[in-house]
């Protein structure tokens, strides 16, 4: 098991605010957990780490939305997911831990980035087939490569409106086979390891407590208070990987 206190310094608040948006919010928030993690261990483990936890948080999020989502938006998204993680498996070896640093910096500044720029009063805009499927396509990679499959898909999902239930449910089980999905391709590249397990078994305990505390503060804290902690967390971590990314490539 992983032994350095700097790591458990980062990786708690990380799964802990996860399994509280997951529990109380309807999404997860690997695109900041695997970053944190990732300022002391290399990315690759950081994501190998987070996906145990995620198996065993999915099981509660799922029983929780299983009747509320979208059956015809997950018919296109599914199979667009499964092949987003079967490019990111079999590209995964190209990335250098540079170049997973930089990307990982870059969802997390450009998720923040989308937030902003959103326009509110919008007009819902009309399901498409075939955006459906590019976005979540590439929302399959991000999610094998960090957890961080959300920016992508909110970029075709956002815009349709959905009903806070329905789009919760939708992500949330959606995400949750992608998870299961994983645990194969992890294996065959090889980056499940003792180390690895252990740590993320010492884990566990802190996600589903985190879950369920989300459950309880669902309607006691403000929402918008509560991302914007962390956005201000994704800016941070966001900036140091990418300076890590570019400095690392340079």
């Amino acid at each position: 098991m992983i032994t350095d206190p700097y790591f458990y310094l980062l990786a708690v608040p990380g799964v802990v605010l996860f399994g509280i948006s997951k529990g109380g919010f309807g999404g997860g928030l690997g695109i900041l957990t695997v970053p944190m993690m990732a300022l002391v261990v290399p990315p690759a483990q950081a994501a190998a780490i987070m996906l145990p936890i995620l198996l065993v948080m999915d099981i509660g999020a799922v029983w929780a939305y299983r009747n509320s989502w979208d059956h015809k938006l997950m018919k296109v998204l599914l199979p667009a997911g499964l092949l987003g993680i079967a490019i990111g498996a079999l590209s995964f070896r190209w990335f250098s831990t540079a170049g997973l640093k930089l990307l990982l910096g870059v969802i997390a500044l450009g998720f923040v980035a989308s937030r902003w720029l959103r326009r509110a009063g919008a007009a819902p805009a009309r399901p498409s087939a075939a955006k459906g499927v590019f976005w979540m396509t590439i929302s399959g990679v991000t999610t094998f490569v960090a957890h961080a499959g959300g920016p992508p898909l909110n970029v075709y999902l956002l815009p349709l409106r959905l009903a806070p239930a329905i789009y919760a449910g939708t992500v949330t089980i959606l995400f949750a086979v992608l998870n299961y999905a994983k645990v194969l391709p992890y294996w065959w590249l090889g980056l499940f390891n003792a180390e690895v397990l252990a740590t993320a078994a010492a884990l566990v305990p802190v996600g589903l407590v985190a879950v369920w505390v989300g459950l309880l503060l669902r309607r006691r804290l403000s929402e918008t208070v509560f991302y914007r902690i962390v956005y201000g967390l994704l800016i941070v971590t966001g900036t140091k990987m990418l300076y890590d990314g570019v400095r690392g490539l340079a």
